[in-house]
C-alpha cells in the first residue's frame, strides 16, 4: 500500500514539473527574431516606396484621362518584360503558394518585376489591386534571404511566410490579418502555427518601417451599427447568403475569361494588347475613373452610402479582363470595391446601414474569394474596430460555408469540408 502510494505520489510528481526550455528552443527563438526583422525591415522598406509610387501614377492618371488609350502598348512592354527575364510562366499569387507549400523555387527577380509591372498596370487604367504584388515581392525577396543565410527546407518555408505577411502589413496596416493570412491562404483547413511568431513579427516590422517612411494603414469608419437582435442576426445571415453568391460569381467570372483568353488569343502579345483596349474602351464609355487602379476611393464613398447598383459587377468584370490578359496586380482590392459597394447599395433593402453593411459586404466577399475565415475576421477588426465584430463575423462564416470550393488561387488547396468536419484533400 505505502509503495503504490508512493509511486502514484512519484508519478504526479512528473505529471506537474514543468520541463526547462531547451536550449535548442531558445537559439531557434533568437535566430527567428533576426530573420523575422531583417525580412519586415527590408519589405516595409521595399512596400512603402511601392504604395508611394503607386499612389503618384494614380494621381497622375486621374489628372490625364489620354492615358488610358497608352494601355496596349503598356500591355505589351509588360509581356516582353516577362519574356527577356526568362518568366513568361510567371504563376503569380498562385507561385507564392505553391512556393510555400511546396518549397518550389521562387526567383528574386520576381520582386522587381511585378513592381513594376504592377505601377504599369495602375499609370495606364487597369482595373488590379496591390496586395498580389506585396505577397510576391515579399516572398521573393524573403526566399533570397533564405537562401543566403542557407536555411533547410522547413524553415525556408516560414520565412517565405513572413515576406507574405511583411509585404501585406506594409501595404494595408492590417498586421494580424496579414500573419494569419500568410499561414491560411496555403492550404484550407491547416494552419502553419510554427510560423505564427515569426509572421507576426515580421509584419509588425514591416508596418512600423512603412508607417515611418510615410505610409498609413488603411481604415474605415463604420455608423448605423445595430444592436444584436434576433432580427438583426437574421439580416446579418441574409446578407451573408448574398455575399456568397457574390464571391461564386467573381471566381466564375475570373476562371472563364481567363478561359476563354487562352483559348481564342493564345499569343500573349495580342491577348494583353486586345485585354488593353477593352478595358480602356470599356472606360471611357462608361465616363468614369471608377473603376480603373484599385478604387480605393470608391470604397471610402459606400461607407458614406454612395455606391451605385452596379458598381460591383462592373469592377470584377473589368478586372477579369486586365489580370486576364496579363497585366499584373491584384484581386484583393477588387474584392473589397466589389463587397463594399455591393453591401453598401443592397444592404438597406435588408434593413441594415449602408455604411455597416458595407464593412460586411466587404470581408465577407474577400472571405468568400479567398476561404480564409480567420483572416477575414481579423482584417474586420483591424478596418473597422471591434463594433459589432461578432455579426461581422457571422456574415464571414456565412459566406465561407456557401462559398464552394473554389476561389481565386487555383493553387490553393481546401483540405478540409465546409460542411463537415472530414478530410477531402481536393
Amino acid at each position: 500500500m505505502k509503495q503504490g502510494t508512493k509511486q502514484s505520489g512519484k508519478q504526479s510528481g512528473q505529471e506537474t514539473s514543468i520541463p526547462p526550455i531547451p536550449i535548442q528552443n531558445g537559439w531557434t527563438f533568437i535566430r527567428w527574431i533576426v530573420f523575422a526583422c531583417v525580412v519586415g525591415f527590408t519589405i516595409g522598406v521595399i512596400g512603402a516606396g511601392f504604395h508611394h509610387a503607386v499612389l503618384w501614377v494614380t494621381s497622375f492618371r486621374k489628372a490625364h484621362r489620354w492615358i488610358l488609350f497608352g494601355m496596349p502598348l503598356a500591355g505589351l512592354l509588360i509581356v516582353w518584360l516577362y519574356h527577356v527575364s526568362g518568366m513568361e510562366r510567371d504563376g503569380g499569387t498562385n507561385l507564392v503558394i505553391v512556393s510555400v507549400r511546396d518549397n518550389a523555387p521562387i526567383r528574386l527577380r520576381t520582386a522587381p518585376l511585378i513592381i513594376v509591372t504592377t505601377i504599369m498596370t495602375h499609370l495606364f487604367g487597369g482595373s488590379s489591386g496591390r496586395e498580389g504584388a506585396a505577397l510576391q515581392l515579399g516572398s521573393a525577396i524573403s526566399a533570397w534571404v533564405g537562401r543566403i543565410i542557407q536555411l533547410d527546407d522547413k524553415d525556408e518555408r516560414i520565412i517565405k511566410m513572413c515576406g507574405m505577411a511583411a509585404g501585406f502589413a506594409a501595404l494595408f496596416g492590417t498586421p494580424l490579418a496579414a500573419a494569419v493570412f500568410a499561414m491560411e491562404v496555403v492550404s484550407v483547413g491547416v494552419m502553419y502555427y510554427a510560423a505564427i511568431f515569426p509572421c507576426l513579427l515580421s509584419a509588425l516590422v514591416a508596418l512600423i518601417t512603412a508607417g515611418a517612411l510615410g505610409g498609413h494603414p488603411e481604415a474605415f469608419l463604420i455608423t448605423g451599427v445595430p444592436t444584436i437582435t434576433f432580427v438583426v442576426l437574421i439580416q446579418v445571415i441574409v446578407l451573408g447568403i448574398l455575399c456568397a453568391f457574390v464571391a461564386m460569381l467573381f471566381c466564375w467570372i475570373f476562371g472563364n475569361v481567363h478561359h476563354l483568353y487562352t483559348r481564342y488569343l493564345p499569343n500573349p502579345y495580342l491577348r494583353i494588347a486586345v485585354g488593353g483596349c477593352i478595358v480602356s474602351g470599356i472606360s471611357l464609355l462608361i465616363g468614369t475613373g471608377d473603376y480603373n487602379g484599385a478604387g480605393m476611393e470608391v470604397i471610402t464613398r459606400a461607407f458614406v452610402g454612395n455606391a451605385h447598383p452596379a458598381a460591383f459587377i462592373l469592377k470584377i468584370v473589368l478586372t477579369a479582363i486586365t489580370l486576364g490578359a496579363g497585366f499584373k496586380g491584384g484581386e484583393i482590392v477588387p474584392a473589397f470595391f466589389s463587397g463594399a459597394t455591393f453591401g453598401c447599395f443592397y444592404g438597406k433593402f435588408l434593413g441594415i446601414s449602408a455604411s455597416f453593411s458595407s464593412g460586411i459586404g466587404m470581408v465577407a466577399v474577400f472571405c468568400g474569394v479567398t476561404n480564409c475565415p480567420l483572416t477575414s475576421i481579423l482584417l474586420a477588426y483591424e478596418l473597422f474596430g471591434g463594433a459589432r465584430l461578432a455579426l461581422i463575423a457571422l456574415a464571414c462564416a456565412v459566406s465561407y460555408m456557401l462559398s464552394g470550393y473554389s476561389g481565386l488561387y487555383s493553387a490553393q488547396k481546401i483540405l478540409y469540408s465546409k460542411m463537415r468536419a472530414e478530410y477531402i484533400a481536393q
